[in-house]
């Protein structure tokens, strides 16, 4: 059983919105999180949520991106406004044991993944 399954993705032009879930299956009292990896290029973490609610950012999204969590659903959310060509990428639901961390943007750091949903910006 897949213990993050995101879904949500989709194409949508340059300005549009998405709203991406991930069902998570584990304990939610753990650091949440998002990333996205585009063809060509590492992964990149977009934004965290510990298990008391504080929420971390990459700059790159400030202001466009928001993660939110329903605890009595247990999934994870992530919020995208004003999309570019360049947050084209597939996105993927983390997770891990211990505390977000300074190093929250780590990948290695997350023992759980998702298989991603593929979000494509462009006109």
């Amino acid at each position: 059983q897949d213990q993050l399954v995101e879904s949500g993705g989709g194409s949508v032009q340059p300005g549009g919105a998405l709203r991406l879930s991930c069902v998570v299956s584990i304990s939610i009292e753990r650091c949440l999180g998002w990333f996205r990896q585009a063809p060509g290029k590492q992964r990149e973490g977009i934004a965290t949520m510990a298990g008391d609610g504080d929420t971390k950012y990459a700059d790159f999204v400030k202001g466009r991106f928001t993660i939110s969590l329903d605890k009595r659903r247990k999934t994870l959310y992530l919020q995208m406004s004003d999309l570019k060509p360049e947050d084209t990428a597939m996105y993927y639901c983390v997770a891990r044991s211990h505390l977000c961390g300074p190093n929250w943007g780590d990948p290695e750091r997350y023992g759980f993944w998702g298989r991603g949903t593929q979000v494509t910006v462009s006109s």
